[in-house]
């Protein structure tokens, strides 16, 4: 008998397994039965803002395909399924009258997963702000923190008993980073000014609509973090410096505060004259407790020094010893299992945590060949990141559950229909779907509680 034991990857009890989406990526049909406009839509019919033209006016038909997508969810095994509301489709005007074909929509998708035996998890934004509000200030305007909880008790109220996990935002750095620093994301503006002022109203419509789901809600909130751990690009004081200013500037910038320590000392030397100081009262609101934190995780970054670099003064040095998917991100699951830990600790130990999203893009043909879809680095990805998340858990990481980025391929935003992340392809030009072999092997994890990848 071999004195060598085999590593067991089961998964605790519990565990909960699915995919994520979002809205304006897969739902197509976003002016339909009344809905109003978002940025995405504006952004997207923008010449000039998108890959190749692409917009988010089919994407992957979710609208009109939900049942077929269920059912798609059904075999592959999926416990939960997360999702995004477009406010714009619920709430046409941003605030104001509700829309009832858009609310419909979603309660016909949530009762239809819980007869599936799918858990609903549900993301209140994921990006896609109501034009109305836009021509209002948007995120700058600070009133925005009381329609966000306003549409919040909307679905509160008539999901209460139903949909029983809520995130309030997602990825508040992407929007603001993407949306008002560097314009590559809705609605396109550049100026270090109103990034400064868009952070903070992100974080205090969080904290409202927290808030307001004490009030009327019923379940668990939290709020979605996209962290993307950084590594000194050597040993030199300069790089460890650029590294503490990235890391305060991407993943410390809304976490701090979150958690009640204010923003990071660091982005005063980031933004300069950009930045500003706001009232104590903000920060009580902000760190409002939650019941539990997501994680976005995809990749590490390592950042040398770098004057030229606006305005982190910071650049990621390519680490070629390593594979990079198509959209140039390292494959270290190390990191993962760092930045687990790292978030454990940094939220106290005990809270619970949720990976949100993960997943990789690599190149897919357009259509399936002879019925499969073979996408083998996507699948050493999705293993050896399952394997570095297990790995997390044994150094007592209390997490609950993982959701695959994505359920489909889809739009991917700027990036339009160039990047495919799903463990389900999608033929854009007729719709169909096929499970690729990634989703096939994440299906027999699920259904295995994680032990097939004892033997991988």
């Amino acid at each position: 008998m071999s004195s060598e034991t085999t590593r067991s990857y089961r998964f605790p009890e519990g565990f909960l397994w699915g995919a994520a989406t979002a809205a304006y990526q897969i739902e197509g049909s976003s002016m339909a039965d009344g809905a109003g406009e978002s940025i995405w839509d504006r952004f997207s019919h923008t010449p000039g803002n998108m890959k190749d033209g692409d917009t988010g006016d089919v994407a992957c038909d979710h609208y009109n395909r939900w049942r077929e997508d269920i059912e798609l969810m059904k075999r592959l095994n999926l416990q939960a399924y997360r999702f995004s509301v477009s406010w714009s489709r619920v709430i046409p005007e941003g605030r104001g009258a509700i829309n009832a074909k858009g609310l419909d929509f979603y309660d016909r998708l949530v009762d239809g997963l819980l007869e599936a035996g799918i858990e609903p998890l549900a993301t209140l934004y994921h990006w896609d702000l109501p034009a109305a509000l836009d021509d209002r200030g948007g995120w700058l305007n600070p009133d925005i923190a009381d329609w966000f909880a306003d549409y919040g008790q909307v679905l509160f109220e008539t999901f209460k008993g139903r949909v029983k996990t809520w995130g309030t935002i997602n990825e508040p750095w992407v929007i603001v980073d993407g949306g008002y620093l560097h314009g590559a994301l809705a609605p396109g503006h550049r100026s270090a000014f109103e990034a400064v002022i868009a952070g903070h109203n992100v974080l205090r419509a969080h904290g409202a609509a927290v808030k307001r789901f004490r009030e009327v809600g019923e379940g668990r909130i939290g709020i979605v973090l996209n962290i993307e751990p950084k590594y000194p690009a050597s040993d030199k004081p300069e790089d460890e410096a650029a590294r503490k200013r990235a890391e305060a500037q991407m993943n410390r910038w809304f976490l701090d505060p979150l958690m009640g320590r204010g923003y990071p000392e660091e982005l005063k030397d980031v933004y300069g004259e950009a930045w500003r100081e706001f009232p104590r009262e903000d920060f009580e609101l902000i760190a409002e407790p939650t019941d539990w934190m997501g994680l976005n995780w995809y990749t590490r970054a390592v950042p040398e020094n770098a004057p030229d670099a606006w305005p982190v003064r910071a650049r990621p040095v390519k680490q070629v010893q390593h594979a990079h998917t198509e959209t140039g991100w390292e494959v270290y699951p190390p990191a993962f299992t760092d930045t687990l830990v790292w978030l454990s600790e940094q939220t106290g130990g005990k809270l619970p945590l949720m990976v949100t999203e993960n997943g990789s893009a690599w190149y897919d043909p357009p259509h399936a060949i002879e019925g499969r879809i073979h996408d083998p680095m996507r699948v050493h990805y999705l293993q050896t990141h399952l394997k570095a998340m297990h790995d997390a858990i044994g150094k007592g990481v209390p997490l609950r559950g993982y959701m695959a980025w994505s359920l489909l391929d889809n739009l991917e935003w700027s990036l339009g229909y160039s990047k495919r992340f799903g463990i389900t392809h999608v033929n854009f030009a007729t719709q169909e779907r096929t499970i690729k072999d990634s989703g096939l092997l994440y299906a027999e994890v699920i259904r295995s509680h994680g032990e097939v990848l004892d033997t991988l």
